[in-house]
């Protein structure tokens, strides 16, 4: 009779996990890509722990929900029971889609739907309730326009891209993503920043419309000849009128969608003009003033100057090398610190960029450095123009000689050169000899130290362990010792759960029983109020420190279930270890 009721159980369990139904269903398998769909993911048992598919991943947007469905009805005795998550997707791609697995934990056990196959086609003519029918359409009043500045600039003259969304005024705008970002390919592209969506009135296609600036980039051409932008392309997100009206006689307005594109730009980049171009011409375009300054043009001996290299104005600062100056053998140049001060509107790069040189001169005498020559394609005259720095005279005070002359003759920096290295020389006066012959270790003053000294250390080893034995077997001190480290533990454990009320007041707890333990010899079952109070008076406890501490100690078992603030709890943390320092002092 026992196993025929252990098999019912286990034949009716089965059958109910049987009837535990998990499916994905859609309203259509094939739609246009302007059209939505809607998916309902249904179980006929209550079930926890819903994971929806990566949507984004398998092509789709969603739009709307999710959202819950839940009904259960009693027919005949008998009771049945639905719930449903549904999601309002939008395809982002044409194609053989797949809608992956869905999953549910149902009576403790995981459950998921099968993928489902979704065929995405061009966008199709979407028939609508004449009740429901838009006053005005959102594909005949949403626009996106790509502003260029200039569509036939020289190679590294700066232009500008904005992009402007243009949408009539009865439209509302509630959300916007971007689907394909424009890429700047053979450009030097600078993107800036727009922090506030602002409307603003505009006028587009001879008619007055509302207008948005999404996006300023400022562009430097890198090469010459035609180059393409790439489209900015958007999914909008709009509120239209329709024909049916409120009780006031105002429009009702229905949700609406489009995808809009900027569409692609070409741009016919001019190369810069052979004639007329330097050999020194690095690149730089705009208009400059260009400088080289010394720090200091005396110098002492050891002493050294900067040499700033700088470059202000309006151009590709970014985009070019500064001339890098000459200077005599005799003065010893380390490699430049490049630095850069350029700020970028709409207009272009603005600013300053420098080289700095240190310069250490190593003899005495005049020393000068070359002009500098810097070149820059001029944009106003659409000409080449050179700018030359005045030549600098560096004189070293002191140090060791060289001729003072305007140059330097190698032959002179090779003597001299010599003649420091000569005056740095030296004689060694001490030697260090070591024979070449070693003497044997067996004999030696080493060999017989080794031998003796095990015998020397036989006194301190007894010693050690005598005084091992009496520390194992002083057992009052061990539990005192063992009981101090452990109110240091628990009141480091106190310490790190200051945020969690429970674990915080049992380890205060422990640490304060822990350290009467180690001061007074006695076990937590012998912890009364009263012999506690009378044992730490005995030992000229203060009585007011005495009274804290056993309320603080009271307080611990009642405040891990009572409502406690953070500071509450660090509160009782501070508390504690002033009555635990103050006991320490007093406790004789």
């Amino acid at each position: 009779m026992k196993r025929i009721i252990i098999l019912t159980v286990l034949l009716i369990n089965a059958s109910v996990f049987a009837q535990v139904q998990f499916e994905a269903k859609v309203s259509k398998n094939s739609l246009g890509i302007n059209e939505r769909l809607r998916v309902d993911f249904t179980m006929n048992a209550d079930g926890d722990n819903f994971v929806a598919p990566n949507f984004e991943a398998c092509g789709f947007r969603v739009v709307g929900g999710p959202s819950q469905s839940v009904s259960q009805s009693w027919i005949n005795g008998r009771s049945s029971f639905n719930k449903s998550y549904i999601y309002i997707l939008l395809p982002t791609q044409k194609g053989s889609l797949t809608l992956k697995q869905a999953s549910i934990e149902i009576n403790g056990q995981i459950y998921k739907t099968s993928p489902v196959k979704i065929n995405v086609t061009n966008a199709v003519e979407i028939p609508k309730d004449p009740n429901e029918m838009p006053a005005i359409s959102a594909d005949d009043n949403l626009y996106l326009v790509a502003d260029i500045s200039k569509t036939n600039p020289y190679l590294n003259e700066p232009i500008t891209v904005v992009y402007k969304l243009y949408f009539s005024y009865n439209i509302g705008i509630t959300n916007w993503r971007e689907l394909n970002k424009p890429k700047y390919n053979d450009f030097w592209s600078q993107n800036i920043d727009i922090k506030q969506l602002v409307a603003q009135d505009g006028m587009f296609k001879g008619e007055r419309y509302r207008y948005v600036v999404l996006r300023k980039t400022v562009l430097y051409p890198q090469k010459s000849g035609k180059l393409e932008i790439e489209p900015l392309s958007l999914d909008i997100d709009c509120q239209v009128p329709t024909n049916r009206r409120n009780f006031w006689g105002q429009p009702l307005m229905t949700e609406d969608s489009k995808r809009v594109s900027a569409g692609s730009k070409v741009i016919t980049v001019k190369a810069l003009p052979e004639k007329g171009k330097p050999e020194d011409f690095s690149g730089a375009v705009g208009h400059f003033d260009f400088q080289v300054k010394p720090s200091k043009t005396i110098l002492k001996n050891g002493e050294s100057l900067d040499l700033d290299v700088s470059v202000v104005g309006n151009g590709n600062l970014k985009l070019f090398t500064l001339p890098k100056p000459v200077v005599p053998s005799a003065l010893e140049m380390y490699d430049p610190v490049h630095d850069e001060n350029v700020t970028t509107p709409l207009t272009g790069m603005t600013g300053r960029i420098s080289d700095k040189y240190t310069i250490i001169p190593q003899y005495k005498g005049n020393y000068q450095i070359k002009p500098l020559s810097f070149t820059y394609f001029d944009l106003g005259s659409s000409s080449y123009k050179t700018i030359t720095s005045k030549p600098i005279t560096i004189n070293v005070l002191d140090g060791p000689g060289i001729a003072s002359t305007g140059k330097t003759n190698p032959e002179d920096v090779a003597k001299a050169k010599f003649e420091v290295a000569k005056s740095f020389a030296y004689i060694k006066q001490k030697t260090s000899l070591k024979p070449m012959k070693k003497d044997d270790f067996l004999g030696s003053g080493m060999f017989y130290s080794l031998v003796i000294l095990p015998f020397l250390a036989i006194p301190f080893f007894i010693v050690g362990k005598r005084r091992k034995e009496a520390l194992d077997n002083d057992i009052i001190g061990n539990k005192i010792k063992k009981s101090n480290a452990l109110a240091k533990k628990y009141l480091g454990d106190a310490k790190k759960h200051l945020g969690n009320k429970e674990p915080f007041y049992i380890a205060l707890e422990k640490a304060m029983h822990n350290f009467l333990k180690a001061k007074l010899n006695i076990e937590t079952s012998e912890m009364s109020k009263e012999k506690i109070s009378e044992i730490l008076l005995s030992r000229k406890a203060n009585a007011e420190t005495v009274s804290e501490f056993i309320h603080l100690t009271e307080n611990c078992e009642l405040a891990r279930y009572a409502q406690s603030s953070d500071s509450a709890i660090q509160n009782d943390y501070d508390k504690a270890v002033e009555i635990i320092s103050e006991l320490e002092k007093q406790l004789k």
